[in-house]
């Protein structure tokens, strides 16, 4: 099974290593399950070090490993041509291995899917060379997640080793979709290694974030060789010489080569011919006195080798020497023998033994020579285009005439290739070359350009309503580079590609491109977080405004009714949306027309019109699925279950988000599915499944890719700890959200959530100063359009703090102002849906309760309007209250009511309304377990208890009389002074306290002595 792999070491000792070897042999052991651990789980690897330190070495004793155990080893190593890599290819010439060695497998695992995949591994089949869909940020995520699927299927039954070697030469593409396969392989018996050299990851070196951005997943290890001791370099050297080599040699050997394994070999060989020359001080050096050693043939076939890139086919090798084929068979004979060339893993072609080699005589070569033998390979190509796979081939051949420094010829090159490098997602690919194209446009002959035409090389081009009967462009290069830059997530370099291209298209009077232009710059600062996009949008509406409609016209509206919708939603955005809408559908421009739909629909939800707007999201999502355009699926499985739960609907929200995980599972929507989880935490949270709020909120933070969905997972996650009484960790995902959310994009929508939650923490933590402050603040302008969900919770939060802290002499100070402030605010909210009725009447009757108004009836009206509604928790604190205000006239019905209060609280696991229920049941003497007889002074409980202050905590009379104390401000030391004990004392007793009220600091346990009544007014100086 392994006998395809060759062989490259010289010295048939392997030496050292042992640590690294058995962590590589642990992650085969944990990846194939060894009777305890299953069916095992997948293990990713990264093996770095210089060149020549020992790498490929260690890799192929694991192969051997691999092999005694029954495993399936594939390896694939990143091909550079030039200074280029190819796309894909380790993964290609990976999966082209697996495919020969397990048929059967691959072909069932990659059953349905032969087309998309076909774009790694053309063997499975043509893959679509169609026009661009529109949805190329779905396309990719669906190829990434396809090839996921695929190994994981491949690996279910069989171990599988998959080796990608030289990732210092890996493509963006290839990188990329490494990055993906660590986050998200999950089952299946894969081992992933990947080899690199660490000397040559400079500062500036792209591999270096992305080898942070790896040790940030914690799902790869990562393995660092070090250089050889002197005693490994000795055993070293009594494997390569079989016999015992004298001090003075190791000394020598081991100091000029400071440890570096392949150095020790070229060292010891060079001891062992007796070079006339003498040693060598360089490794280069010694490379290249060996090649000069070789006959004048093999000179040359090593030179035009060493130019054609990694590994260099048979064919066209003899194409490009020019010698007769018997003398190049010699030729390569004699590099074999002398172990500076070897053939290629597939026996089709050949490479140099070690990369280091192919360097040094490339290094060599005089510029006038590369040239030549760059042209001459392209020539060949030309000629016979069959000399090289044919995912390679245009890629290669824009890469010789490149280097060949022919503009006339690598224009039109490096152009197909860059279409070639779309079809396959390989836009970072793509991205490099459109700017190597740019870079080579003035220099190539007018009659060149002259016979370009866009829709061959720029399919962004008739987004922009242009003729495609007339020449490219450069300013169609510069749009294609700026969509590539955008789904290659080079999204720095779009942005200046974008502002370039805006900036000439106005030059050249060409208003629809410089919109297009100004459209991509909005999106691109938006991601980027450099600001909201709507400086961008404002110049594009501006340079299409008294245009005739166009397709750019009508996405310039369309992303103008999207922005609104976030951030401003009102009439005008409605009018927006509508009128983009009418555009879209003019220039028959499906895409556009579902995106501005969608924003209508939930324009039309906020503007009251509920059910006309939520029939209109609902229908986009079904022609999106349709037309399976997935980014559009993804939108409207984020966006409708929004507008549900704006109006209420939570079950229906639910319903449809349940859905969105099922298709961004079936469409591999990749960056869909931290979306959908934190709108189900919010959903849930209503409904009143805490626990699963904390599942899917966390799971949401594994999985985003980007802050925002991150910062929506946070937030849900400080409500919950609200409700469960955990203010201090409230308050760290408040922290967090903010920083996800930023601040150079606020939202109407997350700025409201947020400062809510900022003032609930303030009011549980009996921080009355501070929540009013906020409170203050947030609310100085009124509340925007559609931000009922956030602001009728903020309202009632509010209210219930003036309720709570009612008679408090240090909140006296200010308290009619917010009063009227929330009477106020509430008046200038909408109250359209049941869900939103309820909250009207609750904060009604809060601030009624906190001017010492409020009767049964009133909370009878709001408990009556949230039994109409799907809100346990937010029926259980009204049940409380209700239940508190019968107690003089309807104890029975009291007690019913706090029991259903209290058996919501409980299985909700809402720890403050658990407390306030217990007290409120013992201060009453109701008891909350009526079926069974509870036990004298039991705390959550019933008639027996003891009905004094703080009872229900397991107070002690002196711990009730300093919590006194701390509910009126008072320092330790004042608390010393009054009760005449030592400030210490004081200090224990405080501490006891918060541990028994489960609370954090003071504030917090004066707020629930307050909020409980536990002392009467007087008692606490009123």
């Amino acid at each position: 099974m392994l006998s395809s792999v060759e062989t490259r070491s010289v010295s048939p000792v392997f030496v050292g290593r042992a640590g690294e070897l058995s962590v590589l042999t642990d992650a085969l052991i944990r990846a194939a399950g060894d009777g305890t651990t299953g069916c095992g789980e997948p293990q990713a690897l990264l093996v770095g070090g210089e060149a020549g330190v020992g790498k490929t070495r260690l890799i192929e004793e694991l192969w051997t490993e691999a092999r005694r155990r029954d495993a399936v080893v594939a390896v694939g190593g990143c091909v550079e041509i030039g200074a280029d890599g190819l796309p894909f290819a380790p993964f290609s010439t990976a999966l082209r291995t697996l495919r020969r060695l397990m048929p059967e497998e691959m072909a069932t695992a990659a059953a349905g899917h032969e087309q998309e995949l076909a774009r790694l591994l053309p063997e499975l089949g043509e893959y679509p060379r169609g026009e661009r869909s529109g949805d190329e940020d779905g396309e990719l995520a669906r190829l990434f997640e396809l090839t996921t699927r695929l190994l994981e299927r491949v690996a279910a039954e069989r171990t599988v080793v998959l080796v990608l070697e030289d990732l210092h030469w890996a493509d963006a593409s290839t990188r990329h979709l490494i990055t993906y396969l660590t986050r998200t392989l999950r089952r299946g018996r894969l081992v992933f290694i990947a080899t690199y050299r660490s000397d040559d990851v400079h500062r500036r070196h792209p591999l270096r974030p992305f080898l942070a951005e790896l040790d940030r997943t914690r799902t790869v290890q990562r393995i660092e060789l070090a250089r050889f001791t002197r005693g490994e370099v000795h055993r070293q050297l009594v494997g390569i010489l079989a016999a015992e080599p004298a001090p003075d040699m190791v000394d020598n050997v081991f100091d000029r080569s400071d440890g570096n394994a392949f150095f020790v070999e070229e060292l010891a060989r060079s001891l062992v011919a007796d070079d006339p020359c003498g040693l060598p001080d360089s490794l280069r050096d010694i490379l290249l006195v060996r090649v000069e050693a070789l006959p004048e043939s093999a000179q040359r076939a090593a030179r035009v080798l060493a130019e054609g890139g990694s590994t260099v086919e048979y064919g066209l090798l003899l194409a490009v020497t020019g010698l007769p084929e018997d003398h190049l068979i010699e030729a390569l004979r004699a590099g074999v023998e002398a172990n500076i060339l070897q053939p290629s893993p597939d026996g089709d072609g050949y490479r140099f033994r070690h990369s280091l080699a192919r360097e040094a005589v490339s290094d060599d070569l005089l510029p006038p020579e590369r040239s030549r033998l760059n042209r001459r390979y392209a020539q060949a190509l030309e000629a016979d285009p069959a000399l090289v796979r044919d995912d390679e081939r245009a890629m290669r051949l824009a890469s010789y005439w490149y280097h060949a420094h022919d503009p006339a010829k690598a224009l039109p090159a490096v152009l197909g290739a860059s279409v070639e490098a779309r079809r396959r997602r390989a836009y970072s690919e793509q991205l490099r070359l459109l700017e190597r194209a740019m870079e080579l446009w003035d220099n190539a002959p007018s009659e060149v350009r002259a016979e370009l035409r866009p829709l061959d090389y720029a399919e962004a081009y008739p987004a922009r309503g242009c003729d495609p009967e007339t020449p490219l462009r450069f300013l169609d290069l510069m749009a294609e580079a700026t969509t590539a830059g955008r789904l290659s997530r080079e999204r720095e370099r779009a942005l200046q590609i974008a502002k370039r291209g805006q900036r000439l298209a106005l030059a050249e009077q060409d208003p629809l491109s410089a919109a297009w232009f100004a459209v991509q710059r909005s999106r691109l600062v938006s991601v980027l977080g450099r600001g909201d996009g709507w400086a961008e949008l404002a110049e594009a509406k501006e340079v299409v405004r008294g245009l005739p409609p166009s397709p750019v016209h009508a996405q310039v509206l369309a992303e103008a009714a999207a922005w609104y919708r976030i951030h401003t939603p009102g009439p005008e955005s409605l009018a927006i949306a509508e009128r983009a809408v009418e555009y879209a559908r003019m220039v028959g421009d499906e895409n556009t027309e579902l995106a501005a739909r969608l924003s209508l629909g939930g324009l039309l939800v906020e503007a009251g019109h509920v059910e006309q707007g939520l029939a209109e999201m609902y229908a986009v999502k079904e022609r999106s699925l349709a037309l399976n355009l997935s980014s559009l699926i993804s939108s409207s499985h984020v966006n409708l279950p929004h507008a549900l739960e704006g109006v209420g609907r939570s079950q229906e929200s639910v319903d449809v988000l349940l859905e969105g995980l099922e298709v961004s599972a079936s469409h591999e929507l990749v960056g869909t599915e931290a979306w959908v989880l934190g709108n189900l935490a919010d959903s849930y949270f209503v409904l009143g499944r805490w626990d699963d709020v904390k599942e899917v909120a966390e799971r949401s933070l594994t999985v985003a890719q980007s802050p925002k969905p991150r910062a929506w997972a946070a937030t849900g996650l400080a409500l919950l700890d609200l409700g469960r009484g955990d203010t201090a960790s409230a308050a760290r995902r408040l922290r967090e959200a903010r920083e996800h959310f930023g601040t150079k994009d606020p939202t109407p929508q997350s700025t409201v959530s947020l400062d809510m939650i900022e003032v609930a923490i303030a009011a549980a933590q009996g921080r009355i100063a501070d929540a009013r402050a906020e409170f203050t603040r947030v609310t100085a302008d009124g509340f925007p359009t559609g931000t009922q969900r956030y602001a009728w919770p903020l309202l009632r939060i509010a209210a219930t703090l003036e309720g709570d802290t009612r008679g408090l002499p240090a909140a006296e100070e200010g308290r009619a102002e917010v009063l009227d402030r929330i009477a106020a605010l509430a008046r200038t909210l909408p109250a359209a849906v049941p869900m939103w009725v309820a909250y009207d009447r609750w904060v009604r009757v809060e601030l009624r309760r906190a001017r010492g108004e409020d009767r049964p009836e009133d909370w009878a009206e709001a408990g009556e309007a949230f039994e109409q509604v799907n809100h346990p928790y937010a029926l259980a604190l009204v049940r409380h209250r209700w239940a508190e205000s019968l107690l003089s006239t309807d104890r029975a019905r009291a007690a019913e009511l706090l029991r259903q209060a209290q058996e919501a609280a409980v299985r909700l696991g809402a720890r403050p309304l658990v407390q306030d229920n217990a007290l409120l049941a013992q201060r009453a003497r109701i008891p909350l377990e009526p079926e069974r007889n509870a036990a004298p002074g039991e705390a959550e409980g019933c008639a027996a208890a003891d009905p004094s202050p703080g009872s229900a905590f397991g107070l002690t009379p002196r711990e009730k009389d300093v919590l006194r104390l701390v509910a009126t401000g008072r320092s330790n030391r004042q608390i010393a002074e009054t009760l005449f004990i030592s400030p210490k004392t004081a200090s224990v007793h405080v501490s006891n306290i918060l541990a028994k009220l489960n609370v954090s600091g003071r504030g917090e346990a004066a707020a629930v002595a307050h909020r409980l009544r536990l002392f009467p007014l007087e008692e606490t100086g009123v």
